[in-house]
């Protein structure tokens, strides 16, 4: 271990965990056997990095295997009550504030910010410098690109059967979100849709076909209105 970490009262460090310069670990944290955490990483109180998911009773996953450790980079923040599971990786210079939650086989590319109370289910894949604000809810399965914005409230799904019927089984489906893809506030993404490069939904909407590139949508459904204007399209900032 460095000499030049910082530990708050009641940390435990389980075995095998690979801290590296100037980290900074609040009160009460904990952190699970073979984790790996950059130089000028900040742990707040109260998270837990590298937790096993557990699986419920009537879940219809198949019993897993334990998870290969959590892999958190350099100048990571973490912040208070978040919790980091197994087989998640986080690249460097990412915030993760308050209360959020990342799930296992989670990646997220490097100056990322997931906001408080953002949920981040498992086996998601999430770009870099994207900005997932205040309590959205990104499924399991999804895929968001480079430059993504998510408003707070937002909510995506992926089951199209909403928990009836074993047909459901294996077609489990996230949302995509391309390269400056931008959703507004409250808004819905159904099971599988996509919304293409600098896409853009409106607050409020639901989203039940795909979002062409640069089109404005709005409404529930959301059509199209408008196209983006060119000054908002993220190849012009």
């Amino acid at each position: 271990m460095s000499l030049t970490i910082k530990k708050g009262s009641n940390v435990v460090v389980k075995n095998d965990v690979t801290l590296g310069e100037n980290v900074v670990i609040g009160n009460n944290v904990v952190i699970y056997e073979g984790t790996k955490i950059g130089n000028n990483v900040i742990i707040q109180d109260n998270a837990v990095i590298g937790k096993q998911p557990t699986r419920a009773k009537a879940s219809i996953l198949p019993e897993g295997k334990k998870l290969s450790p959590a892999e958190i980079g350099s100048g990571v923040t973490i912040g208070t009550s978040a919790i980091v599971y197994a087989n998640a990786k986080i690249a460097d210079d990412v915030f993760v504030a308050d209360l959020a939650t990342v799930r296992e086989r989670v990646t997220i590319g490097e100056k990322t910010i997931v906001g408080r109370g953002v949920a981040i289910e498992n086996d998601c894949n999430i770009g870099r410098n994207c900005k997932l604000e205040t309590n959205c809810y990104i499924t399991a399965y999804s895929e968001l690109g480079d430059y993504v914005f998510i408003a707070p409230y937002v909510v995506t799904t992926n089951d199209n059967y909403m928990a009836r019927s074993k047909e459901r089984y294996g077609k489990f489906k996230g949302v995509t979100i391309k390269n400056g893809g931008r959703v507004g506030a409250n808004s819905t993404i159904l099971p599988g849709k996509t919304i293409f490069e600098d896409g853009t939904v409106a607050a409020g909407s639901i989203v039940s076909k795909d979002v062409e590139k640069e089109s404005l949508v709005i409404g529930s459904p959301a059509k199209e209105l408008r196209k983006v204007p060119e000054n908002q399209l993220l190849r012009n900032q």
